[in-house]
């Protein structure tokens, strides 16, 4: 008699990117979104699969930004896609910047102990300890509370911005981009709280 595998979670693979509707359905496009996200979020959760797990850390590696991308960054900052595109967008960001990433979150952090704290990166906090940081956080899409998973990213976020305001000596294209991840912390807190609350979609 032969024993049946158990399956395992299914995680959104080449075929799938291949065949996304074309931008000229909207509605197809955004159908397609919310199903991966949710089956991602909510079906890798119910795994303690340890490739499964790595799968979804590596998502954007084995894919292509690009790919998750046309994928979910046109999902509303609210939803559950566009919360995944900018866990992935930020995850994409330190793992290539490492080096500035940890000079601005050390500076920040002096400004910012609470968030420090919530965040949860290793002290120094190095270029490996800060791309450390953001795979756990990936992992905690598939095995933590997704809530706090996203308070996690948020703080981070907002740490990272906090330094990079402050070692901006005026530059106005660095404060700005300052800003831009102070809105990424502050849409990513929003949707923790809407995970709380059942609310994210």
């Amino acid at each position: 008699m032969t024993v049946p595998t158990p399956r395992r979670p299914i995680l959104p693979g080449a075929k799938l990117f291949e065949s996304l509707p074309g931008a000229h359905d909207p509605a197809a496009v955004a159908e397609v979104a919310h199903r991966t996200a949710e089956l991602l979020v909510r079906g890798a959760r119910s795994s303690e699969d340890a490739e499964v797990i790595a799968r979804v850390v590596k998502l954007a590696d084995d894919y292509g930004l690009d790919e998750l991308a046309d994928l979910w960054s046109d999902a509303p900052a609210d939803s559950l896609p566009g919360t995944l595109w900018r866990l992935y967008l930020l995850r994409s960001w330190v793992h290539g910047n490492a080096d500035e990433v940890s000079r601005e979150y050390t500076s920040g952090r002096k400004y910012a102990e609470v968030h420090a704290v919530v965040a949860g990166v290793a002290d120094p906090p190095g270029p490996a300890e800060v791309r450390d940081m953001v795979d756990a956080v990936l992992r905690g899409v598939a095995t933590g509370d997704f809530a706090t998973t996203l308070d996690r990213a948020a703080a981070f976020a907002r740490i990272v911005a906090t330094g990079r305001a402050h070692l901006a000596e005026d530059a106005h294209d660095q404060v700005r981009s300052a800003s831009r991840l102070v809105e990424m912390a502050d849409q990513l807190q929003t949707a923790g709280r809407a995970e709380r609350a059942g609310q994210l979609w």
